[in-house]
C-alpha cells in the first residue's frame, strides 16, 4: 500500500503529511483494502478561485481563496472558513480531512470540508473584510448549500462574517436561507452556547480522561495555552468543576500562579485590554514556551497547529494533553509523548463539541425552533463523553493510544457508510 513518507526534520510540520501519517496506522490497524484507503484520502473536490477586491484606497487586490470538500459519504460536508495570511491548499486539505474524522468519532451526519483565504484580517477595514466575503461566496454559490456544504468560523472569521456570507447566499436563492452557514449572530439563527462549545467539549473530555487517571479535579492542576475563545472557556469551565488553572498564555507571553489563576478576572482583564493579557499582574510572567513543560496534571494547547514537536516533547510533564487546537502535536512527538506515559486526548475529539453544537445550529434552522441553552448543554455532554468512551474502549481493544483509536472509530465509521451506500 502506497502510504505517505515521513516528511523532513524541521520545527513546523506540514499538517497534512502529520495528519496522514495518523491515518495510516490506523488503515494498518484496521486492515483497510488499497482501494479503500485511497477512497477515504483523497479529497472529494478542490476549488481554488482567485478574488478581486476593491480596497479602501480604490486599488483592486486580488486574494486566492480555497475550499476543499474532502468526504460527503456521512453527509452534507462542514467546515470553517480560515482568514489568515498562511493559507495554503496543503493546510486546508489536512483540515478538511480532520473535519471528516471529527464528525465521524463524534457521530454527526457529516462529511468534512474547509475553506480558507490568503489575506490578513487585522490589516484590512470591516468594509474591506465585507467585499471579501461576499466576492467569496459568490464564487462558491454552486459549492455551499445547507444539504451540500455548510461552512462555519475559523482563524480570522466570525459571527459578522458568517453573517455576510449568508446574506449573499440568501440574495442569490430569493429568500433567506439560515441552515447555509453556523456561527451566526444569535439574532440571524445562531444558537445559543455556540461560543464556548469548543472549550466546553475540551472541559467534558479532560474531566472524563481524569476520571481514567483516577485524578480528582478539586486536587488537579492545569495550563493552558491559548486564551482566545477555545482557551479561556476551557480554562474558566475546568476552573468552575475544581480545577486550579495554574497558567495561560497568549500572544503576549504565558502567565503563572502556583495557588491557582482566577480565570474569570484574567477573561475580563483580557477584555478590557484590547484582547490581550499583556501586562496582567495578578500571576507572574513567564517565557511562553515554559507553559508547556510546567509539572501540571492537564496541559490544554489551545492555540495553533506544531507547538509540541520532538524538539520539546521530552520536557513535558503533564499527565495528559488534552488538545483544544488542531493539530497541536506533530506526528514526530507522539512517540516521545506515548513513551512518556502522557494520555493524549486528541484533537479530533476533543475540540469537537464545537462542530457538535455547529450541528444543534443547523437542526435547528432546518425545523424553524431555538433550543435552550440547558438542553443544548446537556446533549454536547453526553455525545462528547459517549465519544470519549468510545475512543478509550477502541484503545483499549487494539492496544493504541487515544489518538490512533480515535482515527480507528473515525475511519471505520466512514468505510462502513460507503460500504453501505455502495461506489460506482
Amino acid at each position: 500500500m502506497s502510504y505517505i513518507e515521513p516528511a523532513p526534520i524541521t520545527d513546523k510540520e506540514n499538517p497534512l503529511e502529520s495528519m496522514m501519517q495518523r491515518f495510516d496506522k490506523a488503515v494498518q490497524l484496521l486492515g483497510i483494502s488499497e482501494e479503500m484507503y485511497h477512497i477515504l484520502k483523497v479529497p472529494r473536490k478542490q476549488v481554488i478561485v482567485g478574488l478581486p477586491v476593491t480596497m479602501d484606497s480604490g486599488e483592486i487586490r486580488t486574494f486566492e481563496g480555497y475550499r476543499v470538500i474532502h468526504s460527503t459519504i456521512l453527509g452534507p460536508s462542514k467546515g470553517g472558513i480560515r482568514f489568515d495570511p498562511g493559507v495554503n491548499l496543503d493546510e486546508v486539505r489536512a483540515l478538511a480531512a480532520w473535519m471528516t474524522w471529527k464528525c465521524a468519532v463524534v457521530d454527526i451526519p457529516y462529511g468534512g470540508a474547509k475553506g480558507g483565504i490568503a489575506c490578513n484580517p487585522r490589516q484590512m477595514s470591516a468594509g474591506e473584510m465585507e467585499r471579501l466575503m461576499r466576492a467569496y461566496t459568490t464564487s462558491m454559490l454552486d459549492v455551499f448549500g445547507p444539504d451540500q456544504d455548510i461552512p462555519a468560523p475559523d482563524m480570522g472569521t466570525g459571527p459578522r462574517e458568517m453573517a455576510w456570507l449568508m446574506d449573499e447566499y440568501s440574495k442569490s436563492k430569493g429568500m433567506t436561507v439560515q441552515a447555509v452557514v453556523t456561527g451566526k449572530p444569535l439574532v440571524l439563527g445562531g444558537s445559543l452556547g455556540r461560543t464556548e462549545a469548543t472549550g466546553r467539549g475540551v472541559m467534558v473530555s479532560a474531566l472524563a480522561g481524569m476520571e481514567k487517571l483516577r485524578l480528582n479535579p478539586y486536587r488537579a492542576t492545569a495550563a493552558v495555552q491559548g486564551f482566545g475563545n477555545v482557551g479561556s472557556h476551557a480554562a474558566a469551565l475546568l476552573r468552575e468543576r475544581g480545577v486550579s488553572v495554574q497558567a495561560v498564555s497568549d500572544l503576549s507571553g504565558a502567565y503563572y500562579n502556583e495557588g491557582g489563576i482566577d480565570v474569570e478576572a484574567a477573561i475580563s482583564y483580557r477584555n478590557r485590554n484590547n484582547g490581550s493579557l499583556d501586562g496582567y499582574q495578578e500571576a507572574e510572567f513567564i517565557p511562553a514556551e515554559e507553559l508547556l513543560s510546567l509539572p501540571v496534571d492537564v496541559l490544554v494547547p489551545a492555540a495553533t497547529e506544531d507547538v509540541i514537536t520532538f524538539r520539546n516533547a521530552s520536557s513535558i510533564r503533564a499527565k495528559m494533553i488534552v488538545e483544544g487546537a488542531n493539530g497541536p502535536t506533530s506526528a514526530r512527538a507522539d512517540d516521545i509523548i506515548n513513551e512518556k506515559g502522557i494520555m493524549v486526548v486528541p484533537d479530533i475529539l476533543a475540540n469537537a463539541g464545537g462542530v457538535t453544537v455547529s450541528y444543534f445550529e443547523w437542526v435547528q434552522n432546518r425545523i424553524g425552533y431555538k433550543w435552550t441553552l440547558e438542553r443544548i448543554n446537556r446533549r454536547t455532554d453526553r455525545i462528547m463523553k459517549e465519544a470519549f468512551n468510545k475512543v478509550y474502549e477502541t484503545s483499549q481493544q487494539y492496544q493504541v493510544p487515544l489518538r490512533i483509536a480515535a482515527y480507528i472509530v473515525a475511519i471505520d465509521k466512514v468505510a462502513s457508510t460507503y460500504k453501505y451506500r455502495g461506489g460506482y
